[in-house]
């Protein structure tokens, strides 16, 4: 299967090739590559132009909607500053109406005064210095070519960048690691300028230019070295970001790098010189003369024909373009070989372990250890372990890992009702209509607090409100009268009426719905005083259940379905229950109910019986069945929402085996949305979109993922229905089940080769496809075979 070429989304522009320092481990100058001697020495206002139109045409192309740039050299700065303004100019004038241009610059500072920081400012170019510490450490290599220090300078430079004035163009400081010079020192001089952030470089080598080590060949000078500044850093409360750092953590939760040195993302990076040739990352010019050539020029290249070079296919190869010694390590998912440069050797190229390879493992390990993250993925406060992680990741889930998702979920929407709360009362002295609900609902006590974050669409609903949108209105003290009431709690407050198709209401979550006549209510207030006690609802002197509502009032409690082991709401009262693209049905007819109980009855016997692998996660997690309107041509409907953990959305079917289906299909989806929500499994950037077999329209990748986990689960309950055989489902479904099966494994590993070709799986997102291929795969040959007689 042929996957298309992933789009370059990261640009280096060469825009001067020479530098006004003389730094001694510099990789243009100083290393293998020097190719910089035969180049322009600043890239031409044409070649400016001719490289942006290249740029927007493979945005376009490819539908970008960020690219990001940054203006390199040598040394950017001498390029002058209106020429660098009308640079910039350029690309957002190409790119408008194409991509957003994200433009940066990495310079040694010398020249930056205030005139320029103006003109950064101005062009929104955000600018990061080099800087190698305290004025020792930094003059160490950065030198001039008279062999005088340049930190005096720099620090000028970078004291006028971080003004305020000028802040909003100041990217952070670029420091390359020399072992000799004191860790904590370098840091805290760094620290000292108050960047946003610190990169700390390891210097650019290979195995035949290996690194200093004083420690000795086998050493791990670097990784000591950055373990002092990792505790020196946490020890300050992590008063910038530490990219190398940062990484390392979101690696080990499952989330994408921040720098192309770490993890198994795919390189999306390409180099446009100052003559226009297209290279690969410069950095390669560590490595041998002409390294980084791809032989191509942005006048005669189109961009695609850069991703087809071999050295940038053998960059995207992730985990199977490792050396054996890589695919085998512990910590190859978040080291990922390290940078490919530092893997070379002279006799076998790049098929190498980083030449760092044991400062990476051990400086990982100690990230890693320090956090406490060894033993679980996690994601905030809440995490799986690998078990849990490993159980969903194979398509299923027990009731423990079905409860971790659910308690994240609960952290989820306590910070969107506290959003809520903000958006919906924005005066602080709570003159708001809804302000005496918020209050209600902050003084709740922790059990009321909890049953109210257990209902599936507080989320929607709280979302709502923080986005200002009303189509799903909702009001506060509804939520906190439906907590009190069903703890026990004790509430009288005044509540709105909302107006909507069937008549004027108020909805209790959890609870049902009063429905008001409109000549029944205080025109003028509009709003209906609701008492909580005992366990009861009580308006106007009536109990709500126990007694007839008073004139002009219907109570219609929320009706639940009950089987064997499960209870389920069939919410068809929520006004947050229109979230799933389909037409929600409004209140079911009482014999429409009791088809819904009837046919949910013998769906769960048959889940529980013939499908149990699936049953546990469902009784831990599903909470609420809506009913949705049929599809007028007589297919089935179903659907799921991402901010309705623990509910589904289905269409009555024709039968119980039909709905035992749907329901395990669905709740697939709750399952991975609330993972999604939990963990990146892919690295977000490949906007591109694939065939799959199950639609015609190509589909976006965090779709096809969603679909491979749903249809892996209904290629398995087809697989069952083969083996259940004929005698029990029936001829003709028996033969149709061992169509199906064949067909959903097929379409199903097809999509997993299609995301795997892309390279934008993360390591935890490696991890998880890997799991499906093998529960995948496990199902082969069931179609041929059908039941076996023992």
């Amino acid at each position: 299967m042929t996957v298309a070429a992933r789009p370059f989304r990261q640009f280096v522009i060469k825009v001067h090739s020479r530098c006004d320092l003389a730094c001694d481990h510099c990789y243009v100058y100083q290393h293998a590559d020097q190719s910089w001697r035969g180049r322009p020495v600043t890239m031409s206002e044409e070649t400016f132009r001719r490289t942006a139109e290249r740029i927007a045409e493979h945005a376009a192309e490819h539908r970008l909607t960020r690219v990001h740039v940054v203006l390199h050299g040598g040394e950017p700065l001498l390029a002058g500053r209106e020429r660098l303004r009308g640079f910039a100019r350029q690309l957002r004038s190409t790119l408008h109406g194409v991509a957003e241009l994200d433009l940066r610059m990495q310079t040694n500072g010398l020249r930056l005064d205030d005139a320029f920081c103006e003109m950064l400012v101005d062009e929104s170019i955000v600018t990061s210095i080099s800087l190698d510490g305290d004025e020792a450490s930094n003059d160490r290599h950065r030198i001039r070519r008279d062999g005088s220090g340049s930190y005096r300078d720099v620090v000028r430079a970078v004291h006028r960048l971080g003004a305020p004035a000028h802040r909003s163009a100041f990217g952070g400081l670029l420091c390359t690691i020399d072992v000799e010079n004191d860790p904590v020192e370098v840091y805290r001089a760094l620290a000292a300028l108050r960047p946003p952030a610190v990169d700390f470089l390891l210097p650019h080598a290979t195995w035949e230019y290996p690194p200093p080590r004083p420690g000795g060949e086998t050493g791990s000078d670097y990784a000591d070295w950055l373990i002092a500044v990792h505790r020196q850093w946490t020890a300050d409360g992590m008063p910038m970001r530490i990219r190398m750092f940062e990484s390392i953590s979101r690696l080990t939760r499952g989330r994408g790098s921040l720098t192309e040195a770490l993890g198994l993302g795919s390189s999306d990076l390409l180099v446009v010189e100052t003559d226009g040739a297209v290279e690969q990352a410069d950095w390669l010019k560590t490595a041998y003369p002409g390294a980084p050539d791809t032989g191509m020029h942005i006048a005669t290249h189109r961009l695609e024909e850069a991703a087809e070079h071999r050295g940038i296919q053998a960059r995207r190869a992730g985990l199977d373009g490792l050396s054996a010694q890589c695919r085998a390590c512990p910590v190859v998912s978040v080291c990922g070989g390290g940078l490919y440069g530092h893997r070379h050797r002279k006799s076998n190229g790049f098929d190498n372990p980083s030449v760092y390879c044991a400062d990476l493992l051990k400086v990982i390990e100690y990230v890693q250890t320090s956090e406490r993250d060894d033993a679980e993925v996690r994601h905030g406060w809440h995490g799986l372990s690998w078990t849990h992680f490993d159980e969903l990741a194979a398509g299923y889930g027990s009731t423990a890992a079905v409860r971790s998702l659910a308690a994240a979920q609960g952290s989820q929407r306590r910070a969107l009702l506290a959003a809520a709360r903000r958006a919906d009362t924005p005066d602080p002295r709570g003159s708001a209509d809804s302000a005496p609900g918020w209050e209600a609902v902050l003084a709740l006590p922790a059990a009321a607090l909890d049953v109210l974050l257990a209902d599936p669409y507080l989320r929607v609903w709280a979302l709502a409100c923080v986005q200002s949108v009303r189509r799903a209105e909702g009001h506060p003290a509804e939520a906190a009268l439906s907590a009190a009431v069903r703890t026990g709690g004790r509430l009288t407050l005044p509540v709105p009426l909302r107006h909507g198709p069937e008549g004027s209401a108020i909805h209790l979550p959890g609870m049902g719905r009063l429905l008001v006549r409109a000549d029944s209510r205080d025109r003028r207030s509009g709003t209906v005083t609701v008492t909580a006690a005992d366990a009861t609802l009580t308006v106007e002197g009536r109990t709500l259940g126990r007694e007839r509502p008073p004139d002009g009032m219907i109570w219609q409690p929320l009706r639940h379905l009950s089987a064997e082991g499960l209870e389920v709401a069939l919410d068809d009262l929520d006004p947050a229950r229109d979230c799933y693209g389909y037409e929600a049905l409004p209140r079911l007819a009482e014999a429409e109910f009791r088809r819904w109980e009837s046919m949910f009855g013998e769906a769960w016997r048959l889940i529980r019986t013939e499908y149990p692998d699936y049953a546990q996660g469902i009784v831990a997690g599903l909470t609420a069945v809506t009913p949705l309107a049929p599809s007028p041509t007589g297919d089935d409907v179903s659907a799921t929402s991402r901010h309705a953990f623990g509910a589904v959305g289905i269409a009555l079917p024709r039968s119980a085996e039909d709905l035992a289906m749907l329901l395990i299909h669905e709740y697939q989806h709750v399952k991975l949305g609330a993972m999604l929500d939990m963990f990146d499994l892919l690295d977000g950037l490949d906007e591109h979109r694939y065939r799959v077999l199950w639609r015609p329209d190509p589909r976006p990748l965090d779709a096809i993922v969603q679909g491979v986990y749903a249809h892996l689960a209904v290629a398995d309950v087809w697989r069952i229905r083969v083996r259940r055989g004929a005698a029990d489902v029936g001829a003709a479904l028996h033969e149709r089940s061992r169509v199906e099966a064949d067909r959903w494994r097929t379409a199903v590993l097809d999509a997993l080769d299609t995301v795997a070709g892309t390279g934008s799986l993360t390591a935890l997102g490696h991890r998880f496809v890997r799991g499906l291929r093998g529960e995948a795969e496990t199902l082969g040959g069931v179609a041929e075979t059908g039941p076996v007689a023992v």
